[in-house]
């Protein structure tokens, strides 16, 4: 496509922005609800949500009225000063996900480390691991950031490539393995860091009873159960945290994106009292994280999931959504993968490639993005009525239809 060549904002990003990203060929101007709308005036179906970012839909009113309304009273001051929003914020957060604590931070990644170095410090202070031993069992084919302490413990070769050397200190497990778990585990392990589903992996869904298993193995053993759900929390697959779907309570959660309201970054890691008074003043901290209006977003965020209508929501247009790929019949779709609005296509590539598969949807007004070359994500934000799911589906078959039945 010839957009990167024609367009002067893509121009623009091309000569002055890092070409750390492979965007689209699409200039984005403004978004509503799922829609989105590019610079010429054409209308597309976010079936992305920046990642789960914008699960509330673009502009949402409630989200966009908080935001402007704190924004003209107070917004950064950074935790040198306490202010009159934090606390509401992090009471509801609390609350609603019965963790007793929550620091907050504003990226997924920045939450991410701010469990790594309460684990460990935990490990040390209250289990007695000797200094510097201190050991986290994570999954293959995990994504928790970009930080060089994260990409230390990825099995993405791309992600590691050039960035080292690594501090270590993780012990990597097949994600699924329950008993790979279990073997990993001696006795300078402090934690076990898991993504409930594996967003950037693929999205790739452990065998069920999988967390209740490893909540079990993590208690038997004295070890911090970490559930990263800064892509899967917040309602994304149904219900207001993943791990919910089995019962079982995390000792440390990580949420990001989503809290934000698909407006700026807000993120936090919820603990138990015994690991959060790990922590003491000058410890950890960040200027922006905590700030009064990511504390007013936030608070607002949550509570458009008070009543539970987007739960339910999210369930049966998720349903709807996942058993209409189901009835497609092409040899180039292999698997439909996910819960709730969290779904992936696997693609085989000798038919066609997701890059490609998306560019594809893109031209008949749909907007996704590929991971791992072969499953194209879909994950619309939370607000997605039958009549979109259904044009997103008949998108999907427009593309499949176009491919032929045999691989070259």
């Amino acid at each position: 496509m010839n957009a990167r060549i024609s367009n002067p904002h893509v121009e623009l990003e091309e000569r002055y922005c890092a070409h750390n990203y492979a965007p689209l060929p699409v200039v984005l101007s403004r978004g509503e609800g799922v829609w989105l709308w590019d610079d010429h005036g054409r209308r597309y179906l976010d079936m992305m949500s920046a990642y789960s970012a914008v699960s509330f839909g673009h502009a949402h009113p409630r989200l966009v009225a908080a935001l402007a309304g704190q924004a003209r009273r107070l917004a950064v001051t950074s935790r040198a000063f306490y202010s009159d929003r934090l606390g509401l914020f992090l009471q509801r957060l609390c609350e609603m996900t019965a963790m007793p604590r929550a620091l907050p931070m504003n990226s997924g990644a920045e939450a991410v480390e701010t469990a790594i170095k309460a684990a460990r410090k935990w490990g040390y202070r209250r289990r007695g691991v000797p200094d510097g031993q201190a050991r986290i069992v994570v999954c293959r084919g995990n994504f928790a950031g970009r930080t060089t302490t994260i990409v230390g413990f990825s099995s993405e070769a791309q992600y590691r490539d050039g960035f080292g050397p690594f501090d270590g200190g993780f012990d990597s497990v097949p994600f699924g393995d329950a008993e790979a778990l279990e073997a990993a585990i001696t006795p300078h392990t402090v934690a076990f860091l898991v993504e409930p589903i594996q967003g950037e992996g693929g999205i790739v869904t452990p065998p069920d009873g999988y967390l209740r298993r490893c909540r079990e193995i993590c208690s038997r053993h004295g070890v911090l159960m970490i559930c990263d759900e800064v892509q899967t929390g917040l309602g994304r697959t149904g219900k207001l945290l993943a791990c919910d779907h089995e019962g079982i309570r995390p000792d440390g959660l990580v949420l990001g994106k989503a809290l934000g309201g698909g407006l700026l970054p807000v993120s936090a890691f919820l603990a138990s009292n015994e690991v959060m008074e790990v922590f003491a003043p000058g410890d950890h901290g960040s200027t922006f994280g905590g700030n009064a209006l990511s504390a007013a977003v936030g608070y607002e965020a949550l509570g458009l999931l008070q009543d539970g209508e987007l739960f339910a929501n999210t369930r049966e247009q998720g349903h709807r959504l996942a058993e209409g790929l189901r009835r497609i019949q092409h040899p180039a779709l292999r698997e439909i993968r996910g819960r709730g609005l969290m779904l992936g296509m696997e693609l085989d590539p000798r038919f066609i490639r997701a890059r490609t598969f998306c560019e594809r949807l893109m031209t008949c007004g749909v907007l996704s993005k590929e991971t791992h070359e072969t499953v194209v994500r879909l994950a619309p934000p939370l607000v997605i009525g039958s009549e979109e799911t259904d044009f997103a589906l008949q998108a999907i078959r427009d593309v499949f239809q176009g491919l032929p039945h045999h691989h070259a």
